[in-house]
């Protein structure tokens, strides 16, 4: 459908802009003009190809920092006493990726037409996700939007800052592995052939650590093409394993025995589901929903089944405490603190508090691990160097040797 950018006078006699999509020029002057818009400018925007592309986009996935930024400024143009379309309209006409833009054109749209902003949000399900909506319609039903888009927008932040603080933390690391590697790969492709040559000729007989070094450079440069495609062909069906129920449970199992990593990957998947099921309820989510969501965000099979069956006890009565110390899965703070919240009336909190507790001891944890990975990284690479370096030398020694 074409899409018409607009300027004009509203019925309050303030300046608006926007665009507005419509069957032609016609119909979109004359939706404005029910929607009490004198119009003064009106034309057609981008060509076709880019009104669809940007549509598509629309449709696609946004970044969590970008949703974030929107979700805060709704929040703010509500608590500042505008109407929800004119807050809409403000927010389409102010955001810059077209994503995004094209999402929530689409919703004013749909909001303009009658339709609550929770339903009108379901359209795209994957930039506004199940958490999101189910937060949205909470907050009309109670009449308190503005405060449950203000603590979306603090969820979705908080977010970004610990995916950042993990990011930063790896960063290092995975540069010096990168280097190593190339490293390597200039050594193996084009010093250590060059050398070969040369100890091939030799007619004496070679250290041992030179005849495995000459007899790792000869498998790499005459079957190189069948390692990368061993390489590829493994991780390939190991995708398409991991892809599969039974996989992906089998690998979330094995995730959380290993050792050092488990402990982490655990308490990150249990920080992630407190503080998704405290904002939930703080928001006035129903327990029985606000456990569904948190089952599908969970990111870990083993835990999501323990949270599923959580749920289902809830549903019968039971409180959310004893079935999480059931499954053995969770740690004994977290349902100590359930069932103190529980009993208190202030589960929120208490799941809040447990979340920023366990995102502190990650934080610290993988600083800690990272400057251990560090010096181990530096050390393996000069092992490995220090190695083809010697088995390099020993044989030039000896020849030394024995022409003196």
């Amino acid at each position: 459908m074409p899409v018409f950018e607009y300027k004009g006078i509203n019925a309050s006699g303030k300046n608006v802009a926007g665009v507005q999509d419509g069957e032609s020029l016609k119909a979109v002057r004359a939706k404005l003009k029910r929607d009490g818009v004198t119009v003064l400018e009106i034309q057609e925007g981008a060509s076709s190809r880019a009104r669809s592309r940007q549509f598509t986009l629309g449709r696609g996935r946004v970044g969590t920092r970008d949703l974030a930024n929107a979700t805060r400024q709704l929040s703010t143009l509500l608590s500042s006493g505008l109407p929800l379309m004119e807050a809409l309209n403000v927010l389409v006409e102010q955001e810059d990726v077209q994503a995004l833009k094209g999402a929530l054109s689409s919703v004013r749209d749909a909001v303009r037409e009658g339709a609550s902003l929770a339903d009108a949000l379901k359209a795209y399900p994957r930039i506004f996700s199940p958490l999101y909506v189910n937060m949205v319609s909470a907050g009309e039903t109670s009449g308190t939007i503005e405060l449950t888009l203000d603590r979306l927008a603090d969820f979705l932040e908080e977010q970004v800052r610990f995916r950042g603080k993990l990011t930063a933390a790896l960063a290092y690391p995975a540069l010096m592995t990168l280097i190593g590697v190339g490293v390597l790969f200039f050594l193996f492709s084009f010093v250590l052939p060059r050398v070969v040559g040369m100890f091939e000729d030799m007619k004496q007989q070679l250290p041992f650590i030179t005849l495995a070094l000459l007899a790792v450079v000869r498998i790499l440069s005459r079957f190189w093409w069948l390692i990368l495609a061993a390489a590829g062909g493994a991780y390939y069906y190991l995708q398409r394993y991991v892809s599969t129920p039974a996989g992906k449970a089998n690998l979330d199992a094995w995730l959380l025995r290993t050792p050092v990593f488990g402990s982490l990957i655990r308490m990150i998947a249990v920080s992630r589901f407190t503080r998704t099921l405290g904002t939930l309820l703080q928001s006035g989510v129903p327990a029985l929903t606000a456990l569904e969501i948190v089952q599908n965000v969970i990111g870990n099979t083993v835990l999501a089944d323990a949270v599923r069956t959580a749920r289902e006890s809830v549903r019968e009565g039971e409180s959310i405490a004893d079935p999480l110390r059931r499954s053995g899965l969770f740690p004994p703070v977290v349902i100590q603190m359930v069932a103190v919240g529980e009993k208190s009336g202030e589960l929120e909190k208490m799941l809040l508090k447990v979340s920023d507790s366990f995102d502190r001891t990650v934080e610290s944890r993988i600083s800690a691990l990272m400057s251990l990975v560090e010096p181990v990284i530096i050390l393996v690479m000069g092992l490995i160097i220090g190695t083809i370096v010697i088995a390099i030398l020993l044989p030039i020694l000896q020849m030394s040797s024995s022409v003196r």
